[in-house]
């Protein structure tokens, strides 16, 4: 059975940094895009970011994009996402998700196996 799960939330405050764990279990990890989803309470789900299964390919939300850095260690069949620069508008639960798609876009209905989420909150 696929297991996703997911480390590393916590409060942060404006300008902070986390850095998001995605550990696999009971799969190989590189054979699956990986993406990073939020939802923030009253919202939908959204997609953050993804990389591809060879980690060539990175795609990012315009309202991360070059404050966020996702990657991947095979090896340790798991990805990370690298957040600086934290906004209040990035609290949320985040989500991380394995896609058997060849090429995948950041839509969740792209991604089949999830995780349980973790809590990401900024705030002063």
């Amino acid at each position: 059975q696929l297991q996703l799960v997911e480390s590393g939330g916590g409060l942060v405050q404006p300008g902070g940094s986390l850095r998001l764990s995605c550990a696999a279990s009971g799969f190989t990890l590189h054979y699956y895009v990986i993406g990073w989803f939020r939802q923030a309470p009253g919202k939908e789900r959204e997609g953050v970011s993804l990389i591809s299964s060879d980690g060539g390919s990175t795609n990012y939300a315009d309202s991360v994009k070059g404050r966020f850095t996702i990657s991947r260690d095979n090896a340790k069949n798991t990805v990370y996402l690298q957040m600086n620069s934290l906004k209040p508008e990035d609290t949320g639960i985040y989500y991380c998700a394995a896609s058997s798609l060849l090429v995948a876009a950041l839509w969740v209905t792209d991604f089949g196996s999830w995780g349980q989420g973790t809590q990401v909150t900024v705030s002063s």
